[in-house]
């Protein structure tokens, strides 16, 4: 059971949609102390900030999206992660070191080149968005 009290992960993002690299990322974080938050930026069909007004995906799609893609790999809402819905945060700031750290996760060409706008577009040309 998802355990509110333990360290705990957070993920930030969009998820328009959730693709192979969130997964990749999911796997690392999910490592570091066991659960993951996933936070899903409220931006349905209005702007995330420069350059990320293409939200196409709701709440309840985002979920499933992320849901299903976790299933895949065996991992379960509720144990290993959970989903919150957060609005369109756009900074993070903080005022100094309180027990938490800010760190970027670095993986190879195959997995920082997956594009959620590229996805985006093929499900338009295929008819699927």
């Amino acid at each position: 059971m998802f355990d509110w009290k333990k360290p705990t992960v957070q993920m930030l993002g969009r998820w328009q949609p959730w693709h192979k690299g969130h997964q990749e990322l999911f796997k690392r974080c999910v490592k570091k102390t066991g659960q993951v938050m996933i936070q899903v930026r409220d931006v349905y069909q209005s702007s995330g900030g420069d350059g990320q007004d293409d939200n196409p995906f709701d709440w309840d799609l985002v979920c499933k999206n992320i849901q299903d893609g976790l299933a895949s790999d065996g991992y379960e809402r509720g144990v290993d992660y959970e989903i919150m819905l957060v609005p369109n945060i756009v900074n993070i700031s903080y005022g100094r070191g309180v027990g938490y750290v800010f760190e970027e996760e670095v993986f190879d060409d195959s997995v920082s080149e997956i594009s959620a706008t590229k996805i985006r577009k093929k499900m338009r040309e295929e008819g699927d968005l």
